[in-house]
């Protein structure tokens, strides 16, 4: 299964001198995979260390942290000899053993020609973390992209990365993009949904389903292991909660994400901060925060800690936990299919640097999402799911800020290339916005 943070591993791999790699990223997105099978097939050998599985090896750094007693410590407790010049070693599910964070440090200033990467999915949660030590990147679930890579499909992947607008190319795109909304990136679900393509579709649909549930209820049981001081009751209520609360509307206004109850006597931001604060740098929840009134850059020097809408960091756990069926979500006919869009755009954004991310509010106009560009002018990303794409709240926002060019994300083919000012993009490719702001 092809990932794009591959390339820029490779990239690592290549320099004279480099830091320890770490891989962050919520559980079972990849990361085990992609270090050892993608990046380690480039090494002779591989030494695969993992914390959670084999606590003892933490014995490896109970005494002096410097790399070459660290080394000596992993083959005696693991019996392969190691060759640090060309060998891969990777500390997996490093989290579980704060010295060996803690080691990274040395790597880095003793032994900048090794190759060490290090994994974790709890790496937000660290009291203490190598700043500045360390080449750090995120994986999340795999984008629309990776999936139609998955799909081995080569003519498709042509058209979508030469962007192609044509009806022929819309049409299997989005049929692609519907699979994805169920499916999600998760690469169990979406290697599982694949390597099925030959069963009947209930039998795909089973399959995934099971493994959604099975990847929920891991979750769950997350949050009673690594909760620390915050309330694992309560974050399990907030994570629930997330599908509920991307349909709120409140005061019959505009979308406003606020947990109401959820908790008995709980409704101020800080009795949830903690639990919002914990799901987020676990990489399970997104974050967007509102901005009011005339949008500027820097848009985070507006942002309000307590006025925050969270998105799922899967859209296809989103769907599941809404209980949305395949053939509901393939016909696009049903109430939540707005905000699952809506959900996609933010997980797409996340995956290119873009997180957290702002949305404009006023009044009862809401522009899901607001973009800086790199001349510090804002640009409004209307999300529309369907084929409909009048824009009310797009019309209040360009008379009250005057853009100079809006977007919208769409169920429709795009506008025509020559379009400079109101372009509309279809969802699918919202990867590319950047290069339209």
């Amino acid at each position: 299964m092809k990932r794009s943070l591959l390339e820029k591993l490779l990239k690592w791999k290549e320099q004279p001198t480099r830091k320890p790699l770490l891989i962050d990223g919520a559980r079972q997105t990849g990361k085990t995979y992609l270090l050892q099978t993608l990046l380690g097939g480039c090494f002779k050998n591989v030494l695969r260390v993992d914390f959670l599985e084999n606590p003892q090896l933490a014995d490896a750094f109970a005494g002096s942290l410097a790399p070459q007693d660290v080394l000596s410590n992993l083959e005696l407790l693991t019996g392969k000899l190691i060759n640090p010049d060309t060998d891969l070693i990777i500390l997996d599910e490093i989290g579980e053993c704060p010295k060996a964070v803690t080691s990274l440090k040395y790597f880095a200033e003793q032994a900048s020609g090794w190759f060490v990467a290090a994994s974790g999915s709890n790496i937000g949660l660290l009291n203490s973390f190598p700043v500045g030590k360390v080449e750090q990147h995120n994986l999340r679930p795999l984008t629309f992209r990776e999936f139609l890579w998955a799909a081995n499909e080569p003519a498709l992947i042509k058209a979508y990365e030469a962007q192609t607008n044509s009806a022929a190319a819309h049409s299997k795109l989005f049929d692609k993009l519907t699979d994805y909304y169920f499916t999600g990136g998760m690469p169990e679900a979406v290697s599982s949904w694949f390597d099925h393509a030959d069963k009947s579709i209930l039998e795909r649909i089973a399959a995934v389903q099971k493994i959604h549930a099975d990847l929920i209820a891991g979750y769950q049981r997350d949050f009673g292991k690594y909760a620390g001081k915050a309330d694992a009751q309560l974050i399990e209520l907030v994570f629930k909660n997330i599908p509920s609360q991307l349909a709120a509307v409140l005061d019959e206004s505009v979308k406003r994400f606020k947990f109401k109850n959820i908790a008995e006597r709980k409704s101020r931001y800080s009795e949830f901060e903690s639990p919002i604060n914990w799901l987020h740098q676990c990489r399970l929840a997104l974050k967007n925060y509102p901005i009011e009134g005339m949008p500027k850059a820097p848009l985070a020097a507006y942002q309000k800690e307590n006025m925050v809408k969270l998105f799922l960091f899967d859209v296809g756990l989103l769907n599941h936990m809404l209980n949305t069926g395949y053939k509901e979500i393939k016909q696009q006919g049903y109430e939540y299919k707005g905000f699952v869009a809506e959900n996609f755009v933010q997980q797409e954004l996340a995956a290119i640097g873009i997180e957290p991310s702002y949305s404009w509010g006023d009044a009862r106009a809401e522009i899901e999402f607001i973009i800086t560009n790199d001349e510090g002018k804002i640009v409004p990303i209307e999300v529309k799911s369907g084929k409909r794409t009048r824009a009310k709240s797009l019309q209040s926002y360009i008379e009250k800020c005057s853009p100079h060019k809006t977007i919208k994300l769409t169920g429709t083919q795009g506008s025509a290339p020559e379009e400079k000012n109101n372009i509309v993009i279809p969802l699918y490719y919202t990867e590319y916005v950047l290069e339209r702001i």
